[in-house]
């Protein structure tokens, strides 16, 4: 079967580059990735055999809802397989729900026409209710960290080495000579008003130097003002470092300002960035204590010596995934108030923070990346495309299956536990710290290909049942939803929640419900189910039947009661597993609020 894979960018709302979308999703098999002469390995798309069409909807200048959707709308006349949208709007649309917006509408139209619809959840985490991904017929993809780190070391004149962020290559010498260690505000020209007026501790400016300082110098250059609001930029400081011949350039964090995140960019001239206040401390403790100043301060003899390793070789160590800090949050919302919604955003992780990809040299967006084919960047724009690709593969093997059938298929295969064995974790507010993952932050799991293309079981849904899902929303005007969709309300549910997602959430369980949901099996063997629930905290969960067998293409109706053991007054998760006499497991996420017994 050949497919069609469509991808397009966005820049008008979010994330990324074209080139990388096309690469990640459906790159060619072993792409030599070569950055500033040196060889990182070989890349290879999700799914390097898809075919792909690139719809040009927006410029770098400019970009429109209207052209979006006439980008949308010709691809699905064009009969694309997949869509893969690494973008979203800013904030939820005034005056309609989310899922009534122009935009999900189009998403809806192309999942109607057999088009699975996939999606970035947003790139606002770690703040809940910050998914730009709604409605459950698109997949909202979350990003996480993966095992891979790029470790750079500054090595200090008394033997003190400390971890930072590079890419870049070392000093000459390998970092076994050290060179003289210059702090940036001491080195600016006597009776200069650079120090005052343009923060030269930041090194944004060449002509603030003395040239004779500086030169064959490794200079500190501090996280300030300037890149807190945004004025300045390791452009400006790799700009000075060249024009000035610093041996290298070392990138501090400030104590007024805090830690900051660093991501490794290639370096063409050696540099560091070491982005925690403890290790500023450290290393400025050092220089002052190697620096002579006369009475007035100024430096008289520098004796700090330091020197930078190689930063460019890959290191496969520690804990994965990790929800990554930008990664947009659940629960999905309902409306620009936030009102939150049984669905669960977002749907599925999948890796997206320091992802290698193709990268057009022209970089208009981004010219510190000018010149280069290739970049490693972050973002849910970074992850979608790996959820194309693994939707590809799996729509290969099994061409007869629906959107939702795909979606299904990865969400209930997914795992939860990270490689060492634990359940997943995240990135919260406080920089460098993780706590334990849940359901908004991961959806199902991080996506487990080879297990998603057999997964025994599937949820599907259609059409009519994302009309159904619709016209019984609470307090909706039947009316709106024909007006916006063209589909008429027929039979309703009971409850939202009663859609037949692979997941259940609820986010108001008062006393007791019952959520219906129903599993075809697309395996080729007749297989025996039992079920097993991790309850979440404060309610009590029947599954009947709880044992059931079925054979290849029948379906099997399931009846889940839900009641409150205890009321609180936050989100708790559980799961509900059915696991198969052939060794197939089937995993359905609970997010319940319990408010009232």
């Amino acid at each position: 079967m050949e497919l069609k894979l469509l991808l397009f960018l966005m820049p008008l709302w979010i994330f990324s580059h074209p080139l990388m979308l096309l690469d990640m999703a459906a790159g060619n098999f072993g792409v030599p990735v070569v950055v500033n002469g040196l060889y990182y390995g070989r890349a290879t798309g999700m799914a390097p055999r898809a075919r792909i069409a690139v719809y040009k909807a927006i410029y770098p200048s400019i970009g429109t809802l209207s052209d979006v959707l006439a980008a949308i709308d010709q691809a699905v006349l064009d009969g694309v397989d997949i869509l893969t949208l690494s973008i979203g709007p800013d904030e939820p649309p005034e005056g309609t729900l989310t899922f009534l917006s122009l935009f999900e509408i189009f998403m809806l139209a192309a999942h109607k026409a057999g088009t699975f619809v996939v999606q970035a959840a947003g790139n606002q985490g770690p703040s809940p209710y910050s998914v730009i991904s709604y409605s459950p017929w698109a997949v909202g993809v979350a990003a996480c960290d993966i095992d891979r780190t790029y470790p750079a070391t500054l090595i200090l004149g008394n033997g003190l080495k400390i971890g930072g962020v590079g890419l870049s290559g070392p000093t000459f010498g390998g970092g076994l000579i050290q060179y003289k260690l210059v702090l940036a505000k001491d080195a600016v020209k006597k009776n200069s008003t650079f120090p005052r007026i343009f923060n030269a501790d930041e090194c944004q400016y060449p002509e603030a130097f003395d040239p004779l300082v500086v030169q064959d110098s490794v200079v500190i250059c501090t996280f300030s003002a300037g890149f807190y609001n945004g004025n300045s930029s390791l452009m400006g400081i790799i700009h000075t470092a060249n024009l000035l011949r610093f041996k290298a350039f070392v990138f501090v964090a400030n104590p007024s300002y805090g830690d900051f995140i660093a991501e490794p960019i290639p370096f063409a001239t050696p540099g560091i960035m070491i982005p925690t206040t403890i290790d500023t401390q450290n290393i400025l403790q050092y220089y002052e204590r190697e620096t002579v100043r006369d009475k007035n301060g100024f430096v008289v003899r520098y004796g700090g010596r330091a020197a930078i390793s190689e930063g460019r070789i890959a290191s496969y160590k520690g804990r994965a995934p990790i929800v990554s800090r930008f990664s947009s949050r659940g629960p999905d919302y309902i409306d620009q108030s936030k009102n939150p919604t049984d669905v669960l955003k977002p749907d599925i992780l999948a890796p997206g923070h320091q992802i290698w990809a193709a990268w057009s040299p022209m970089s208009v967006l981004n010219p510190i990346l000018s010149g280069h084919n290739f970049a490693l960047l972050s973002g849910t724009s970074m992850a979608t495309p790996h959820i194309a690709g693994v939707a590809a593969l799996i729509k290969q093997y099994n061409p007869s299956w629906t959107p939702s059938m795909v979606a299904s298929a990865m969400s209930t295969t997914a795992t939860t536990y990270d490689n060492l064995g634990d359940p997943i974790m995240a990135h919260g507010f406080d920089l460098y710290t993780l706590y334990t993952s849940a359901p908004f932050g991961f959806g199902a799991g991080l996506v487990n290909p080879s297990h998603a293309l057999d997964p025994g079981l599937i949820f599907s849904a259609g059409y009519e049942d994302y009309i159904s899902f619709l016209c019984s929303l609470p307090n909706i005007d039947t009316a709106i939803v024909k007006s916006a969709t063209g589909g008429v309300c027929g039979e309703l549910f009971v409850n939202p929640s009663d859609l037949n997602l692979p997941s259940i959430t609820i986010t108001s369980l008062n006393g007791s419900r019952l959520v219906r949901r129903t599993v075809m099996n697309v395996g080729s063997k007749a297989e025996t189910y039992v079920s097993a629930v991790l309850a979440p905290k404060g309610v009590m969960v029947d599954i009947q039947p709880s044992w059931f067998k079925i054979a290849p293409q029948e379906t099997q109706h399931l009846h889940i009661t839900l009641n409150v053991t205890q009321p609180l007054d936050e989100f708790t998760f559980g799961e509900i597993v059915l696991t198969g006499s052939l060794d197939h497991v089937v995993k359905m996420p609970l997010s319940i609020f319990p408010n009232v017994i």
